[in-house]
């Protein structure tokens, strides 16, 4: 939902529609208040040049909440700034929850705003993978179910900050996850290309190089640093597969499934990498290969 708007209506499964839901369910750093630059910690990695404890600004904020090393964020070290996606949740916080107000102007809502905004993330995950499952043809046998369970998730996302706090998100996701499994398994067993099962698979530095992993589940597979080149990933599900570092160039992922934006950020590729229609060519995979 565009922050300050109404809820939307989903009764008609238009592409239209849901290409809308897509802008709507991406990050607008304009109308946030810097909400992923303070409410989570991280540490020194390959993501990280700093540590840095939840609730506390990262040095690179100006006072106007915006960066002051955005454009060289990867050089800097901050890869995992430059990949990162709330998903729309920052400015709903922002806008939405909080009607306009922010934590530095008035600290006292520090606590809660970066509470709710951890909640909100996730539910606006969930509605970023919902509707992307109402974009598979495919699935049209699941649409009403997902119809239902995108309005259940969005309406629980206009809740009160005290509301969203006390969430349990977890059963909620637990919920959504199993119909979007089921979805899963549907359409790649539709395509004529149900792959293997690596649900959660470690295959982080793993030689995959021109591999066959068409139709499979890679949902929560571990792929940090391993080598996908032109490896084959049409129609596999990619739900929260960790492709950090990972070497994807030439390999197709034109229509592999729940592929994130971030995900596709934090990985390399080069021109010939197959991506959806749907995501952006990240601009530092250039030189990469």
């Amino acid at each position: 939902m565009t922050a300050g708007g109404p809820p939307c209506s989903y009764r008609e499964p238009v592409i239209g529609a849901i290409d809308q839901r897509r802008l709507e369910l991406r990050a607008d750093c304009q109308r946030c208040v810097a909400l992923c630059c303070v409410a989570p910690a991280f540490s020194v990695s390959a993501d990280f040049a700093i540590n840095k404890p939840a609730g506390q600004p990262c040095p690179n904020l100006r006072a106007d909440f915006r960066c002051s090393i955005h454009d060289e964020l990867r050089r800097c070290g901050f890869g995992g700034c430059a990949a990162f996606d709330c998903f729309g949740a920052g400015q709903k916080i922002a806008q939405v929850t909080f009607g306009g107000r922010d934590w530095r102007t008035e600290p006292e809502l520090a606590t809660s705003m970066f509470a709710a905004y951890a909640v909100m993330r996730q539910l606006h995950e969930l509605l970023w993978y919902l509707n992307e499952a109402l974009a598979l043809p495919s699935a049209d046998t699941f649409h009403d179910e997902l119809r239902e369970l995108f309005d259940a998730t969005e309406s629980l996302t206009l809740a009160e900050p005290a509301a969203l706090i006390a969430l349990n998100v977890k059963e909620h996701r637990d919920l959504a996850n199993a119909v979007l499994l089921r979805v899963s398994g549907h359409v790649r067993k539709r395509s004529g290309k149900l792959g293997p099962d690596l649900r959660g698979a470690d295959l982080a530095g793993k030689d995959l190089t021109g591999a066959d992993l068409a139709g499979a589940s890679l949902r929560g597979a571990l792929l940090i640093g391993s080598d996908v080149r032109a490896a084959d990933l049409s129609d596999a599900d990619l739900t929260g597969a960790d492709l950090r570092g990972a070497n994807l160039a030439g390999a197709n992922l034109e229509t592999s499934m729940f592929t994130t934006q971030q995900q596709v950020d934090s990985a390399r590729g080069d021109p010939a990498t197959r991506l959806p229609s749907r995501l952006r060519r990240p601009s530092h995979w250039a030189t990469a290969g």
